[in-house]
């Protein structure tokens, strides 16, 4: 899947459309599910680890790919979340896929792009998350822990 080019439309705005892909990185930890949020310096946010579809790339592939990248976490794929969409900083639709995913190794590294990892419980992902978008993102996750949380432990 690449991204979709064109000009501006009727109304002035681009017509390209943005595709991005990430993780809700889950492991269990002392009986509790936690989560890896990542800090970005240069947007002073915290989110979950993403990033945009590279050409001839499956959604998948470039979820894996960026949560390696921003996380230095090799994950396995446990089920589809959700997406969420909203215009990025050139005001162009943007639309990102997630994927629950769980660590199989690795280790984190800081980067320019991502400075800090923090693993941290539901209720604390959700004061620390920036965006509104990412925190009904991680309300979905738990609210169907009856699906999510038994394929992490038989992932695990």
């Amino acid at each position: 899947m690449a991204q979709a080019h064109g000009g501006a439309g009727v109304d002035g705005r681009p017509l390209e459309l943005v595709l991005a892909a990430g993780g809700v990185v889950l492991r269990e930890a002392a009986g509790s599910v936690e989560i890896a949020l990542v800090h970005r310096p240069l947007r002073e946010d915290w989110s979950y680890p993403k990033g945009k579809v590279e050409p001839n790339e499956t959604l998948t592939e470039c979820a894996q790919r960026e949560v390696y990248e921003e996380t230095g976490l090799r994950c396995s794929i446990v089920s589809f979340v959700g997406t969420t969409e909203y215009r990025d900083r050139k005001d162009r639709p943007k639309v990102v896929a997630y994927w629950v995913m769980t660590p199989e190794g690795g280790d984190f590294r800081s980067s320019v792009e991502v400075d800090e990892l923090r693993w941290v419980g539901f209720p604390e992902a959700a004061e620390l998350l920036t965006y509104e978008r990412d925190r009904e993102l991680l309300a979905s996750v738990q609210e169907p822990g009856a699906w999510v949380f038994p394929r992490l432990r038989r992932t695990a």
